[in-house]
Order: C-alpha cells, then structure tokens, then sequence
C-alpha cells in the first residue's frame, strides 16, 4: 500500500461557484482524512489545496472532477508537490 504524502493543488473550472462547490470539497476532504483549505477566485475558478496520501487524494481528486448536482466541473488543472504541513484541517477560505 503506498503511503506516500503528498500536496496536491487544484484550479477547478466551469459552474463551480454559488453552487456550494467549496461546502462540497470541504465535507468531502473530511470524509477522507484530508487537509488544505478551498477558496473561489476572481475569475470563477475554485482553487483547492489539499495534502494527504497520495491514494487518498486520487479519491479526493475524483470527486471533485464529478462535483456535485448543482455544479458543472469543466476541468481540474492538478498539480502535485512535497506537503508543507502547514495544514491543520480542511477550510473553507474567503476573500479579505
């Protein structure tokens, strides 16, 4: 099994706010352990933050490629890196 950590960061694109997209990636990240935070940008996207074992964050990643009912996920850009551990739990960030 492999337990390799890892940080994955995510720019996902299509109807993907004020849909409940970043309650969705949040309850969906504490389902499976994982740690990071989500936030929606000015430009539409949600970016998504998340560190966690590399088999759990494939899981996680799928998910967020499905979305959920209300949204419509057009794509993931994913990107992976060593985790910074600066991550306590999974949040949900707004704007300043």
């Amino acid at each position: 099994m492999n337990t390799t950590r890892k940080r994955m960061e995510c720019v996902v694109r299509g109807r993907v706010q004020l849909v409940m997209f970043r309650d969705f990636t949040k309850r969906s990240a504490e389902k499976f352990g994982i740690v990071g935070s989500v936030r929606n940008e000015n430009d539409g996207t949600v970016r998504v933050v998340a560190e966690g074992e590399e088999a759990t964050l494939a899981a996680f990643l799928k998910r967020l490629e499905e979305g959920l009912f209300l949204s419509r996920v057009d794509s993931v850009e994913t990107t992976y890196t060593d985790p910074t551990g600066e991550f306590l739990n999974f949040r949900i960030l707004y704007a300043p």
